[in-house]
């Protein structure tokens, strides 16, 4: 079966990420050696070069289709038993992928949520904080169960789990589909709090238009 890391695939997407690529991918290599590192990019600058030349598996979705697109392709063309993800900013505790990815293959999970927002992360900004909350809690509602972190970057998903998922990957903030439709569809989930970091370079976020599409996703997993 080999070790725990060569079951593993590290999933991230990547746009104009220079700055912060080389360290993320050297921080993972240190944590989980035997890893497959894959990365679905679609930048302008030398990102997928750097990620290359690092030995990450690159998967070039140009010109960009947005960010659902290439996470969904992230989570099908990974080739571990387990893909964990990751932005690729420095924002996420890399010490976390081989516990969280343990938890799917020895524990039976079928997904782990990373949740940033047990308190409030000194690196995300209050309106930021108070926005995720607030969705939370409407999709607690919902679903009459907890949910914590709607769109958080780092979770752990069997192979296979996407293929049982019915979304639709345009748009933004799949993140909250993914982890709703995995609730409505009974699989086994854990949640797990980890820290949250200052991120290395510019934000690409529109929060108005990831408002909209997250409320879009709560609505469409729930009645849909």
């Amino acid at each position: 079966m080999g070790s725990i890391a060569s079951r593993i695939t590290v999933a991230m997407i990547t746009l104009n990420e220079e700055l912060a690529v080389g360290k993320v991918i050297g921080d993972i290599r240190r944590v989980a050696p035997e890893a497959e590192i894959l990365v679905v990019d679609s930048s302008s600058d030398r990102t997928p070069d750097l990620a290359e030349s690092l030995g990450a598996r690159v998967v070039r979705q140009f010109p960009p289709r947005g960010y659902g697109p290439a996470m969904d392709r992230a989570l099908r063309e990974g080739r571990g038993d387990v893909t964990v993800t990751l932005d690729c900013d420095d924002t996420y505790p890399v010490e976390f992928i081989e516990p969280m990815a343990r938890l799917v293959l020895e524990d039976g999970f079928d997904l782990v949520d990373g949740s940033r927002l047990a308190t409030k992360p000194a690196a995300m900004p209050l309106f930021n904080y108070l926005a995720n909350r607030a969705f939370a809690m409407l999709a607690s509602m919902l679903f009459m169960r907890r949910v914590t972190d709607l769109h958080s970057g780092m979770r752990a998903y069997r192979r296979g789990l996407i293929d049982r998922l019915d979304y639709d990957p345009r748009g933004a903030a799949l993140p909250v589909e993914l982890l709703l439709r995995a609730i409505r569809a009974g699989a086994r989930i854990k949640v797990v709090a980890i820290p949250y970091r200052p991120r290395i370079g510019e934000s690409t976020m529109r929060p108005l238009q990831s408002a909209w599409w997250t409320l879009k996703r709560i609505w469409a997993s729930r009645f849909a």
